[in-house]
């Protein structure tokens, strides 16, 4: 695979010297004006875009109006503080900004600049006299919580009124909060410091809700004072980098600006080394979401915190909870970041509306966690391998460091000396990473031949082969996928597919994320004249996509799975689609292979394992939640009369808490580690608990067992 490194390299150094020569031209005008730091970085990025990316945009009315539409959506996301008036007056740029990012003028951000901080002045006394006043929580009357379905308030009355409801809505959770906590004291017997064993009553006095509404209201005002002291700390660098990213951003989801801050923050999580939660964050229209678990963090291990969950408030162990809604990612991340061993516990929100308080104890990322494991399956006599591979893994800058390639070999190889007679290789949540060791882990299971194409923006595809002829497992495979298996482990899977190699099992469909990206330093490519105004900080741009060796692309589309399973978070609004500006789904010609000799028979054994899931009893109950989700995400108003509130958030969390009762309600499969790993661990604690964290979940995964039975019909 070197020529396969040698080419991205040369790739990557001729993209350099595009934004080298675009940067020397991009200070071409008669007048002997100063440049100014936003000018110099706009303009540099759109002739980088222009030069280097898959699919440039032309600078034209279109562009404007989606940078438009894209950073108003950033600037007031809650639609809590602009007025119709004033996105009235800003909608006259919105053809306007291709024209000033010639003229090297930036007049859109600076009216929305003036605009928005005025809005926030004047918001910033009203919720000071609205909390005020006591909140009378037996009126029938509800809250939007979905911006999306809200419009901007036509004048300062109906911002008033808006304010008023979302107040209302955040002193009326915590009043919520305070009462279950009450509830659960009262009924949790205090244990006795006398000889004599006996139940204690209670140590706290009971309080009325007038008082918690009255602390309630509290706790809500000093949450929007930390709020606003937050937002009186953006200055003209966030601003600019917040306009930046909504122009990179138009042109695909993956193509972002850089602030230098941010791309410190980037260029750790990309080494592994997490001190922390282990949790990736991304702010999205005001929220702050929750990504990605990192294998082996303390997330990971504490089980609770889940991808698409929404984190409201953060608590430092037992103090009091600070709101990081609609603060910024990187207040937010310092928040939660902490030294190991040091409690943080998060408010969230679920993807069912429903809330939950997560006590997380940070640590460093174990990374053992994040490699490749295995362990057998055995069910009715039959023999099962199982791998589980949380991502693709490889340091390109140690070519003698782990892969996830050989890695995936080796289990291989461990698990046919324990005979199995099948092999499920896990890529759930697996959101990708190396494309060279998915290259050589799809050659582990064929004779040699073409894996993937990669393209540019123009010119002929790349085809990366497997070349090594021989085939390190051979027999009946399945792949289980979810909607967080994304990049290389949809390279993998769709090769497989195209080979009729295996199986693919999951969710209705992959992420569809088919490109790929390179970071560029703007410091680098900046001429010296621009010295007294760096930092520019870096673009992350899309320059190429990948294509599967039948034509069709990952993009988009992602891949269909050849048995569609019940999947709990088949309800989620995730994936590529789902995103702004997401580049579409196309083919190119085929690359010329040849199916797999002994190719399963696809229509047969989706025919039994239907029948299966349709007597299931685990899988029909799963069903009707995602069924009975569906409807509660749905349904974003909430009533604020706090009898009904609690009662939907008590009908939530019965719901919420349907999957576990599920998992624990299905059959125990006999699954464990390899009896060569336990000779390795022999009375090493760790790796004895680690071994015990692996298989314990996988015991009742319904899904697996699935798996495992579409393997049975294959023997």
């Amino acid at each position: 695979m070197s020529s396969t490194r040698i080419k991205i390299g040369l790739y990557a150094s001729v993209l350099l010297a595009v934004f080298v020569l675009a940067s020397y031209k991009l200070y071409q005008r008669n007048d002997a004006r100063t440049p100014q730091k936003d000018e110099v970085l706009i303009k540099a990025m759109l002739q980088g875009l222009s030069a280097a990316h898959y699919q440039p945009e032309k600078i034209d009315d279109a562009f404007s109006k989606r940078v438009f539409d894209l950073y108003l959506k950033r600037l007031d996301s809650s639609k809590k503080f602009l007025l119709q008036s004033d996105v009235d007056q800003l909608r006259k740029y919105q053809t306007d900004i291709d024209n000033e990012v010639l003229r090297g003028t930036h007049e859109f951000l600076d009216l929305s600049t003036q605009l928005m901080g005025q809005r926030v002045k004047d918001v910033q006394a009203l919720y000071h006299d609205i909390l005020a006043k006591p909140f009378d929580f037996t009126i029938e009357e509800t809250f939007e919580t979905e911006p999306d379905k809200t419009t901007f308030p036509a004048n300062a009355a109906a911002q008033r009124e808006e304010w008023r409801k979302f107040l209302k809505y955040q002193t009326m959770v915590r009043v919520a909060e305070m009462m279950d906590e009450q509830t659960k004291k009262k009924d949790k017997p205090l244990a006795s410091t006398s000889a004599t064993p006996s139940v204690a009553t209670t140590s706290e006095p009971t309080r009325t809700p007038e008082q918690m509404e009255a602390e309630a209201r509290k706790r809500v005002e000093k949450y929007f004072d930390d709020y606003f002291r937050d937002l009186q700390q953006t200055d003209a660098n966030d601003r600019l980098a917040t306009y930046a990213n909504s122009i990179a951003n138009t042109y695909d989801p993956h193509t972002e600006y850089f602030a230098p801050r941010d791309k410190e923050t980037f260029d750790q999580a990309m080494t592994g080394r997490f001190e922390g939660i282990g949790a990736s964050l991304q702010e999205k229209d005001g929220q702050i979401k929750v990504s990605d678990i990192i294998p082996g963090s303390a997330s990971y291990r504490q089980g609770e915190l889940k991808a698409g969950d929404i984190i409201m408030r953060v608590a430092q162990g037992a103090a009091e909870p600070v709101s990081i809604e609609g603060m910024r990612l990187d207040k937010a991340v310092s928040l939660i970041k902490g030294k190991k061993g040091t409690e943080v516990r998060l408010t969230v929100k679920k993807p069912d509306a429903s809330t939950k308080i997560i006590s997380i104890i940070r640590d460093v990322v174990v990374i053992e966690e994040t490699y490749a494991q295995s362990a057998t399956i055995n069910d009715g006599g039959k023999k099962i391998g199982y791998i589980k591979l949380p991502t693709f893994y490889a340091d390109f800058n140690d070519s003698g460091s782990r892969s996830s390639a050989n890695d995936v070999k080796k289990e291989l190889e461990k698990l046919k000396q324990e005979n199995v007679q099948g092999v499920v290789l896990d890529l759930r949540f697996n959101g990708g990473g190396s494309l060279q060791d998915a290259v050589e882990m799809a050659g582990l299971f064929i004779e040699s031949g073409p894996i993937v194409q990669v393209r540019g923006g123009q010119g002929a595809a790349s085809v990366y082969n497997d070349k090594d002829p021989r085939v390190q497992y051979g027999g009946p495979l399945v792949l289980l996928v979810n909607k967080y298996s994304a990049s290389a482990s949809e390279i993998l899977a769709a090769a497989m597919q195209d080979y009729k190699r295996g199986v693919i099992m999951g969710s209705a469909s992959t992420y569809g994320k088919g490109t790929v990206q390179r970071i560029f330093d703007l410091d680098d490519a900046m001429p010296a004249e621009f010295n007294s105004i760096k930092p520019f900080g870096s673009l992350k741009l899309t320059t190429q996509k990948f294509y599967r060796i039948n034509g069709g692309s990952t993009q988009f589309k992602g891949v269909i799975p050849d048995i569609v399973l019940p999947d709990a978070y088949s309800y989620l609004d995730q994936g590529e689609k789902e995103s702004d500006y997401p580049l579409k789904w196309d083919e190119i010609t085929p690359a010329r292979y040849r199916a797999w000799n002994n190719a399963p028979a696809i229509d047969k054994l989706k025919q039994a394992s239907s029948a299966r899931v349709a007597a299931s009893p685990s899988f029909k109950q799963l069903s009707g939640m995602v069924q009975r989700m569906v409807k509660r995400k749905d349904d974003t108003k909430v009533s604020l009369k706090l009898a009904s509130y609690r009662a939907e958030q008590q009908q939530a969390k019965v719901e919420s808490d349907k999957y576990e009762a599920i998992q624990n309600a299905a059959p125990v499969m006999a699954i464990a580690p390899l009896a060569v790993d336990l000779r390795a661990q022999g009375a090493d604690t760790i790796k004895v608990n680690r071994a015990s964290r692996f298989t314990k979940p996988l015991k009742k995964d319904i899904t697996l067992r699935e798996a495992v039975a579409v393997l049975k019909d294959q023997i």
